[in-house]
């Protein structure tokens, strides 16, 4: 995920400042890591320097002093290029899993039982996910994420159950070569 182009859609909406923006993305992309303080402030000075965003003026409110930010036209065009491109699929599956049965095999290990373990941890965070999703007054961009991390935790599940059931071949594969 692109924290350059989040901020500047969040932007989009009006003048905000760093706090606001942190804890607007927080709750608009509820199951994505939460951004750090510093992560806002930092892509957004990086957003004025490239003039995509500028300094709206400042105000303290009783507090201690804070910058506004809005988008400039051509974060607006930036922002509006991002949001047309299509994501390309992967063109290389990097998988941790896969990489740690491998090395199992390879260090003589048991992927088998590598591959139990990992699938109970998965189990148990659909378990979070779907109480997240189905808690009362869950909004639908939490149960959308919810939803997302879900499909992707059961493709490794069901990739897991394949795995297993070929572990014998795998390690015949790694052993040879």
């Amino acid at each position: 995920m692109s924290t350059r182009h989040i901020l500047l859609g969040l932007l989009a909406g009006g003048p905000s400042h760093g706090y606001d923006l942190k804890r607007r993305h927080d709750d608009r992309f509820p199951q994505a890591r939460p951004l750090a303080y510093g992560q806002v402030y930092t892509t957004l000075q990086r957003l004025v320097r490239d003039g995509l965003a500028e300094v709206d003026g400042t105000d303290s409110d009783g507090g201690p002093e804070r910058t506004k930010y809005r988008a400039t036209d051509e974060g607006a065009r930036e922002l509006a290029e991002w949001a047309r491109q299509i994501a390309p699929p992967a063109p290389f599956v990097a998988n941790e899993i896969f990489a740690k049965v491998v090395v199992s095999i390879l260090a003589g290990g048991d992927p088998d039982a590598y591959l139990r373990a990992q699938r109970a941890a998965h189990m148990a965070r659909m378990r979070e996910l779907t109480a997240v999703k189905t808690a009362p007054g869950a909004d639908l961009a939490t149960v959308l994420s919810a939803d997302y991390a879900l499909n992707h935790l059961d493709a490794d599940l069901r990739w897991m159950t394949t795995t297993a059931a070929r572990l014998t071949t795998l390690t015949a594969e790694v052993d040879s070569a």
